[in-house]
């Protein structure tokens, strides 16, 4: 056709070209086969038959350009594989992490006892310090008797204990950063409960006293029962505060710098960070007043939130399990504001925690879907990444070929070619 043969032009001179990479090809899930095709038509020289079988042959309709396989396409077949699995890869992350979710609730348990932890070092003398609690019950604990009291030296503690920070503080250094850190996970339910199952719920052991040190400092550590209503937590000194027998201390001896190493409300869990904990305040003052007003909210982590929202609504007036489980964690938050001032010799010098009970219960859970919703959106995310790269893949192609096709006609429009009608004019003017 156009003398095309008679120039000496092969197919062959036209195909893919051999190459290292021929491996790599794309999957064509839909290229169809040719066949035979048996149709019916009416044959009018029989009139008995009308209807005469006729074999037609069919042949592919796909587009060649959706068949034809390149290394271009392999490659592009094997980033989208390696998408789908990265995007699948997150997707069960996600779902092991699962998703948290805080509810707010009235808390029926206003009037129940709560346990109260301190673990202290104010630098004065244990015989010189009195320890009490009072509640908004006129219930009044002699926490001195009930608490543990330690001699040990001030400074010793200051050095020996981690992350020590001022109540406040907006410094910018690395212990501040991971303090503010520590408190964040300690609000996810997955790092609490894993923080509870490995660390010991203990006080840790008074250090001895090296050589050169004296005791002029008091540790005051342990735990006590208080009613679940507002009270007041407070430490003054021998002799002031409250009418009692014996000589009062000397102005003199009063220094109510201390280090608070634990404050918290309910279980004791000594891995878990609190606003107070690891604060240090100092003064130079004798009559000096230190003032903390904490605002404790009731909060339960679990990841079983259905078996607490079935105890709720099968005993809507009964509170809920004051005990933790493997997968519950019962325990308090607070929030405080501090005050400090000098006060006059008549006024009464110490360290003062003011606490009230919000009636309320925050309720963090984790929740999870189930396994088979995961696997559809794995299939989800696969099928989307696979089907949308490869229309991306064909309009690029199309492009391509809409291009490369433009500029060879542009080359072409020129020149001397058999497809042209030049070789028809020369064969006339050798006749001529």
């Amino acid at each position: 056709m156009n003398g095309f043969a008679d120039h000496g032009l092969d197919d062959a001179a036209f195909g893919e070209k051999p190459g290292s990479f021929g491996a790599l090809r794309t999957f064509d899930a839909f290229r169809q086969q040719p066949g035979p095709l048996i149709q019916s038509t009416p044959n009018p020289l029989n009139p008995t038959n009308s209807l005469d079988l006729v074999l037609i042959h069919r042949t592919a309709k796909t587009k060649p350009t959706y068949t034809r396989r390149t290394t271009q396409g392999g490659y592009t077949t094997l980033l989208l594989l390696a998408f789908s699995f990265l995007l699948s890869v997150s997707e069960l992350r996600r779902w092991l992490a699962g998703h948290e979710t805080q509810q707010f609730s009235v808390e029926k348990g206003v009037s129940h006892t709560m346990q109260i932890n301190l673990d202290t070092v104010v630098a004065m003398k244990c015989a010189d310090l009195h320890i009490n609690v009072q509640d908004a019950s006129g219930d009044r604990i002699l926490a001195g008797e009930m608490l543990k009291r330690a001699p040990t030296n001030w400074q010793l503690w200051v050095d020996r204990e981690t992350g020590v920070h001022k109540l406040g503080s907006t410094e910018n250094t690395y212990e501040e950063r991971k303090r503010l850190e520590e408190e964040e996970l300690d609000t996810h339910v997955g790092h609490v409960i894993g923080e509870i199952r490995s660390s010991r719920r203990k006080f840790k052991p008074s250090p001895k006293l090296p050589k050169g040190y004296f005791e002029d400092a008091c540790r005051i550590y342990g735990s006590l029962e208080g009613n679940k209503v507002q009270g007041d937590f407070h430490i003054t000194a021998r002799g002031h505060g409250y009418q009692e027998y014996g000589a009062h201390l000397d102005h003199e001896a009063f220094n109510f710098s201390h280090l608070v190493s634990e404050l918290s409300f309910g279980p004791l869990y000594p891995s878990l960070q609190n606003p107070l904990d690891h604060t240090v305040a100092t003064t130079p003052e004798h009559f000096n007043k230190f003032l903390y007003y904490l605002s404790v909210v009731p909060t339960i982590f679990t990841r079983d939130p259905k078996s607490l929202a079935k105890a709720s609504i099968a005993n809507p007036s009964i509170p809920l399990p004051q005990k933790s489980t493997r997968n519950t964690i019962m325990t308090n938050q607070y929030a405080v504001t501090t005050y400090e001032q000098t006060v006059a010799p008549h006024n009464v010098p110490g360290i003062f925690f003011k606490y009230d009970i919000e009636p309320i219960l925050l309720t963090i859970a984790e929740e999870r879907v189930g396994f088979l919703s995961l696997l559809m959106r794995i299939v989800n995310v696969v099928s989307g990444v696979l089907v949308g790269g490869g229309w991306l893949y064909q309009l690029w192609d199309w492009g391509k070929d809409n291009m490369s096709s433009r500029s060879l006609r542009r080359r072409s429009s020129g020149g001397r070619g058999v497809l042209h009608g030049n070789a028809h004019v020369e064969h006339e003017d050798e006749e001529d």
